[in-house]
């Protein structure tokens, strides 16, 4: 890892200044089809921003896939989920190009990241090659197109990074030509009373606000009785053309009284605050109904730098006998806008609809470490786990704790430990720590046991309990029969599952020699390909393992003939 940081030292001789410029003739294009989005930068997702812009494959894998700009193999990284197989390119410019989900590298990479899955005995590697060990020039195939990892269908995963700070940067500041000629849409508005004293439309809680488009394609708001200090929100998202996906939206402005109060847009973030996202939206709402409001005020525990301007952290306050103009700009990359405007009066109503706070006996100070005893289990959250104060809600079941719900955002792992010590050594080898749906449904929880004490750690507030897994894994075969001749077969595949803990790990050997299967735990299928070359004989033998996460085991043994 030295050596990769000496030499990329020596590999950018410019200035962080430089950098900002965005060069916008550079780099080609990583694609030679048209760039349609299936996702854009800054997008909204779980509890991160993306990081780069998803670009349509034409629903096909194997596209090639080219090097943006002459550069040399920084990164190779290989994993089940996230980006799948992505490779990182760094150029003497002081930018890193990203490839994600990709199906395979070219040839040259291939043999290369081949050699190392063989050597450490495991599909998922990581791997940072000596500056220059693998370079590559400006238009030369770099991979293919696929869908490894956490992609819901086949794209590329395409990211420009700053080589020096690793911050990521809008991917479309860089010249590349996107169609969109269509305004973002606006779907829902919300106002929040945020004071104590605060009310909208006669309601201290979060209230929708109606509104209708206009001669000129903008929107009005009806007209919000308010008093106190408010704060407005919005769900809206942006179409590319050629595309129905909804993207994220590029840049947000909030005037009131034609004075900025918030102005924030997705040129670039860092990784360490992605996870702020939670505090740009309303995360209650989203723990409830999975939309997402962005919020156009900053709300407590918010630190993040994609705000140009802030007056009075975004936040209205409506003295009564006053008016007060509020427009909302959402803008795309390209400029398209959407304006809303929201006429505010001030006046205090009696109240319909009051505030409710729920009070138990647990309060959580959120810079201050707490710790809970739950009988069968203890909770620990570090100090800072949590953005704010609030009153956390503490079950003890019989088998189960609950640990509040997911209407409140964790931002550090915290702790959850059971005692097991009312089982046998024996039943304790079978048991993991579940997190239940609503369901009562257990899915795993990462499990470390020392003795009778488990424990996990999650960001995942809800119900969990110690289940029990008896039932090894499955192994079909999907594409062969025992015995079968298989001479003109190109890949051996085959389907694993488990019905319960997971599958922790798998391995595989033919004629007693491991052998590389590549996992795709979205259709629950590993491939072994005979491009590796390692027969040496016609009859061979097949030996599959797969293992649980809580150690039940299974394996299949097969025979074939291949010529």
């Amino acid at each position: 890892m030295g050596k990769v940081i000496f030499g990329l030292l020596l590999f950018f001789s410019i200035s962080i200044q430089a950098q900002e410029n965005y060069p916008k003739d550079a780099f080609r294009s990583p694609m030679d089809i048209p760039l349609i989005l299936a996702g854009t930068f800054g997008e909204l997702r779980s509890n991160h921003f993306h990081s780069g812009v998803d670009i349509k494959t034409q629903q096909r894998q194997g596209l090639p896939i080219y090097a943006i700009g002459d550069g040399t193999v920084t990164r190779i990284k290989i994993s089940h989920w996230g980006y799948g197989k992505v490779l990182y390119l760094a150029h003497p410019n002081g930018f890193t190009s990203v490839y994600g989900h990709l199906q395979k590298f070219s040839p040259k990479i291939e043999e290369y990241i081949k050699k190392i899955q063989y050597k450490k005995k495991s599909y998922e590697v990581e791997v940072f090659p000596d500056y220059g060990e693998v370079s590559v020039e400006k238009g030369d195939i770099i991979a293919y197109g696929g869908n490894t990892g956490s992609s819901s269908g086949p794209h590329l995963h395409f990211e420009i990074r700053s080589s020096i700070s690793e911050k990521p940067t809008n991917p479309l500041l860089y010249g590349y030509e996107v169609r969109d000629a269509t305004d973002p849409t606006l779907v829902k508005l919300y106002g929040y009373p945020l004071s104590d004293d605060a009310q909208v439309n006669q309601s201290q809680k979060k209230i929708a606000i109606n509104f209708t488009r206009q001669e000129d394609g903008s929107f009005l708001a009806d007209k919000v009785m308010a008093a106190g200090t408010i704060g407005l929100g919005f769900i809206g998202f942006d179409r590319q053309d050629m595309a129905a996906n909804r993207n994220g939206v590029y840049s947000v402005q909030q005037l009131v009284n034609g004075k900025v109060y918030t102005d924030y847009d997705f040129e670039t973030f860092s990784f360490a605050e992605t996870r702020y996202l939670n505090t740009l939206i309303d995360y209650e709402h989203y723990g409830k109904y999975r939309q997402k409001i962005q919020q156009c005020f900053k709300a407590p525990g918010n630190r993040l730098s994609i705000y140009n301007k802030l007056h009075n952290d975004g936040k209205i306050v409506v003295r009564e006998g006053l008016s007060y103009n509020v427009e909302i700009l959402i803008r795309d990359y390209k400029g398209n806008l959407t304006k809303l405007q929201v006429p505010i009066e001030g006046k205090r109503e009696p109240l319909k609809v009051e505030k409710e706070e729920l009070k138990t006996e647990h309060y959580v100070v959120a810079k201050k470490p707490n710790n809970y005893d739950l009988g069968i289990a203890k909770v620990y959250f570090p100090s800072n786990t949590f953005y704010t104060d609030f009153y956390i809600d503490l079950k003890k079941g019989k088998d189960t704790v609950t640990i509040h719900n997911n209407t409140v955002p964790a931002h550090r792992n915290f702790t959850i430990t059971f005692d097991a010590s009312k089982y046998s050594e024996e039943e304790r080898k079978q048991l993991f720590i579940a997190r239940l749906d609503k369901n009562l449904r257990p899915s795993y929880a990462s499990t470390y046991k020392r003795g009778t004490t488990f424990t996990t750690r999650t960001r995942n507030l809800g119900t969990y309990a110690l289940a029990k897994d008896t039932i090894p894994p499955k192994i079909y075969s999907k594409n062969f029969k025992d015995n079968q001749w298989l001479t003109n077969y190109r890949y051996l595949s085959l389907r694993i599952s488990d019905d319960l803990s997971g599958i922790d790990s798998y391995s595989a050997t033919l004629n007693g020699e491991w052998i590389l299967m590549e996992y795709e735990p979205k259709t629950n299928t590993i491939t072994y390909n005979f491009d590796d070359k390692i027969l040496d004989k016609n009859q061979c033998k097949l030996k599959v393992v797969v293992t649980d996460n809580v150690g039940n085991s299974t394996t299949l043994e097969s025979n074939f003939h291949r010529k």
